[in-house]
């Protein structure tokens, strides 16, 4: 049986967001395949007291295995009438199988039923699985004038955070 078939997506709940840091930090991994890039896999990742804040806005979900452990976890926060997705991580071992995918179409279908006007979120240019993944799902990439004043900011954020300016972008999913 594929493994993606044994997981399970659901709201987060406070339990979980103890290990939520552990699997950031292990999908954080992949960066080391770009020299420019590899701190991130040693870099900061949300703290437990980040994502308990995440959970009471509504907004989180988490990838389940069948030991009822997160494997991957999505939170975001409501900006204007949009959902801003913070954060996607899936742990090392189940990346690939379609889970990223999943808790995103979860995330999709909830902004929806809130009537949200898009989805946002800030990710790498040129990374396969940030700009490309997120145009497989239907995100378009933004130009400098489409950036909300929000997005500007959380780009100027991740900048002053160490994220190389060059190698970013803001994305939207229109819903409505």
């Amino acid at each position: 049986m594929d493994t993606a078939t044994l997981i399970t997506v659901r709201p987060t709940e406070p339990k979980d967001a103890p290990g939520l840091p552990a699997v950031e930090r292990s999908a954080a991994q992949a960066f080391t395949q770009f020299p420019d890039l590899a701190w991130i896999a040693n870099g900061d990742v949300q703290s437990t007291e980040k994502h308990l804040e995440l959970i009471e806005g509504g907004a989180s979900w988490v990838a389940i295995g069948s030991n009822d452990v997160p494997v991957g976890f999505l939170n975001g926060i409501f900006i204007d009438q949009d959902l801003y997705i913070c954060e996607v991580s899936v742990q090392s071992e189940y990346q690939g199988k379609g889970i990223g995918r999943r808790l995103m179409e979860v995330a999709r279908q909830r902004a929806v039923f809130w009537g949200c006007m898009s989805i946002t979120l800030t990710t790498f240019q040129k990374i396969p699985w940030n700009e490309g993944f997120y145009k497989s799902l239907g995100f378009k990439t933004l130009n400098a004038y489409e950036l909300t004043p929000a997005l500007y900011d959380i780009m100027n954020q991740e900048v002053d955070a160490g994220l190389p300016a060059e190698q970013r972008c803001a994305m939207r999913l229109r819903l409505a």
